[in-house]
């Protein structure tokens, strides 16, 4: 290699550790986001506030529509912002108040008409999914250049992973163990419309502490960041026209595609998980609890092992690897209470044994996770060679789009299989029958499976390597001391 190119590939080794741990940490502020999307959501208005559950799926509908629009736009914008704080520390900063006062007004809506709330609903989610993007998007575009070496770039990801589940995970431990409590008043603590506030409050906090924390323990880099483009004057039509040929690139149609499957699948598999754990499992709230507590373990053992599998097969063969094995033991133990080889409810080794499953499941689905969000940033240059542009943030806003539209379409899917297993709207145990939960395993184990299938089958078109990632940086390199040499030579 060039010394040029030495330099473009040296990457991590030059983060201090404390700049990798700020830039992980802030992933929490869209952990915690997304904890309270995916998790209270749905029930907060649905039952505590009383709006029909089904205004409730299309409100999130239409702020998906805000996303489909805001997502690509941002991550153009971005690319091309000019600002003596470089591209995206404008955005990331900017970004820290709105998304942290929306987030608890979400959770302290007024006392208004049903009507009045659905749009009070849409808007706010609306509001937090823009503000999150303006965050999230920047901050996930600094990825490739704070690490421009292929196994660099999944160990940084891995950070980015870590923080990310852990954040949104410690959120839901809080919420079960500390705020959503029963009180004389409620016997549910997830009834109680006060301790939503609290959980807001928290939330709003721990976001706008994430944000900044990262922003500021990455802005020292800003100089060593590369510089935005030439000012440009360009039509909307124009500006449409770059965002299609930057996504064209193949490889970046299988990360899509794979994204695309991967999401459904996490979107069911997150509706339901709850629902498995109550009713087909028969665990308690104390042992649900602890079940939260081993996603913590997940998350180290994911984050440790999510770079060593790069190294020792290739990101594309990783993720194949991870989820050959992650994705074919996530189900299994409901195929096996199927077919009746599997300890019965109330049976002690049952816990122990699923939960164990389940705790290393969970690590290669995170390893997975990192090691698939780090082929995002090896796109970034294979792009540059045919565009001349750095579009780090249209393929992370493109991609972060697709993961959030796949994960509703997966919730719409748990509808279906809740549909085919006859389940009641608001289930209690002596409400759900064993034919019930044998069509619930019978719906979600070989959707899960099909699904997954899918998203592997997609990645094994992605063509990038270690190999040619170096060729890329090698060529880049070469381009830019010949650019170099030129001005000199006109200098002269």
């Amino acid at each position: 290699m060039t010394d040029a190119t030495n330099t473009a590939v040296a990457g991590l080794q030059k983060l201090p550790l404390t700049t990798r741990l700020a830039y992980g940490f802030g992933s929490v502020a869209y952990g915690v986001k997304d904890n309270g999307f995916g998790f209270f959501l749905l029930g907060f208005y649905g039952t505590v506030i009383g709006i029909d559950p089904r205004l409730v799926g299309l409100a999130m509908l239409i702020v998906l529509l805000f996303d489909a629009v805001s997502d690509p736009v941002v991550g153009y914008i971005s690319d091309n912002w000019r600002s003596k704080w470089g591209r995206r520390h404008p955005f990331m900063y900017a970004a820290a108040i709105p998304v942290s006062v929306s987030f608890y007004f979400l959770w302290t809506p007024p006392n208004w008409s049903e009507a009045a709330l659905f749009w009070y609903l849409v808007i706010v989610a609306a509001l937090i999914r823009t503000f999150i993007t303006f965050y999230t998007t920047p901050s996930s575009a600094l990825l490739p250049e704070l690490a421009s070496d292929y196994d660099d770039r999944a160990k940084l990801q891995a950070y980015r992973l870590y923080f990310g589940w852990t954040g949104g995970n410690a959120m839901a431990l809080i919420g079960f163990g500390l705020i959503f409590v029963a009180t004389p008043e409620f016997e549910d603590g997830l009834l109680n419309r006060a301790a939503y506030a609290d959980y807001g409050l928290l939330g709003s906090v721990l976001i706008f502490v994430a944000i900044m924390v990262s922003s500021l323990g990455t802005h020292n880099r800003i100089k060593t960041l590369r510089p935005p483009p030439p000012k440009r004057t360009l039509t909307i039509r124009q500006v449409f026209g770059e965002i299609f040929e930057t996504l064209g690139e193949r490889s970046f149609t299988a990360l899509f595609v794979a994204t695309l499957f991967g999401g459904i699948a996490s979107g069911l598999s997150a509706a339901l998980s709850f629902l498995l754990l109550t009713f087909f499992w028969g665990f308690s709230g104390p042992q649900i609890f602890v079940w939260l507590l081993f996603v913590m373990l997940s998350a180290i053992i994911g984050f440790i092992i999510a770079p060593r599998f790069v190294r020792w097969f290739g990101k594309k063969i990783a993720v194949i690897v991870l989820g050959v094995f992650a994705f074919g033991a996530a189900p299994l133990p409901v195929v096996l209470r199927l077919l009746r080889l599997f300890p019965e409810n109330g049976d002690p080794v049952l816990y122990p044994l699923v939960l164990a499953i389940n705790t290393i499941d969970i690590a290669l689905i995170i390893a997975l996770q990192a090691v698939l969000y780090s082929m995002i940033a090896d796109l970034v240059e294979v792009s540059e060679l045919k565009t001349e542009r750095r579009s780090e943030g249209l393929f992370y806003a493109a991609v972060t789009f697709i993961r959030k539209s796949a994960q509703g379409f997966g919730g719409a899917a748990a509808g279906f299989v809740l549909a085919y297993a006859n389940m009641p709207k608001r289930p209690v145990p002596a409400d759900v029958s064993p034919d019930m939960l044998f069509r619930l395993g019978l719906g979600y184990a070989p959707t899960l499976w099909a699904l997954w299938t899918l998203m592997l089958v997609s990645i094994s078109f992605y063509k990038i390597d270690r190999d040619s990632h170096n060729r890329n940086l090698a060529e880049l390199a070469a381009r830019a001391a010949m650019k170099t040499e030129g001005l000199a030579a006109k200098e002269n």
